[in-house]
């Protein structure tokens, strides 16, 4: 993303890599985003999927693990970013019938695809972000 395509200063919040620091994430995009910002619903909903993936998922799902929020609010983009611990695996869209009936899990990317303009993932130097983007023309 080009600097002058959000040219916000980025904010990030670190918290423990445990299922009740999910709640904290999200209100730290709506305080970032504000209650008033078009796409503050959307954001909630996809930070929730991917800080609980990591929660789950990742390298930092241990005792004292944590992960690291970060929002970059622009104009026209908001890319919010999940940072953890690397992981055995990497995202992915799983298929559509492992996401079905009463499973349990399996949805969360496949909403971050579906709802997002766009998504993808960086791995390095020990650690893993999973981002999105959602725009506004």
């Amino acid at each position: 993303m080009s600097a002058s395509a959000v040219p916000a200063v980025p904010e990030s919040m670190t918290i423990p890599a445990v299922p009740g620091q999910v709640r904290e994430a999200r209100a730290f995009v709506a305080r970032v985003l504000g209650q008033a910002h078009p796409h503050v619903s959307l954001a909630l909903l996809l930070c929730s999927e991917l800080v609980t993936n990591s929660v789950r998922h990742s390298g930092s799902a241990v005792p004292g693990g944590v992960v690291t929020v970060t929002v970059v609010a622009g104009e026209k983009v908001v890319q919010v970013k999940v940072t953890d611990r690397i992981g055995d695996g990497v995202p992915f869209l799983p298929s559509a019938a492992s996401a079905g009936g009463d499973a349990e899990g399996g949805r969360g990317m496949r909403l971050v695809d579906a709802l997002s303009a766009r998504w993808g993932y960086e791995r390095g130097g020990g650690s893993a972000t999973t981002w999105f983007e959602l725009t506004r023309d």
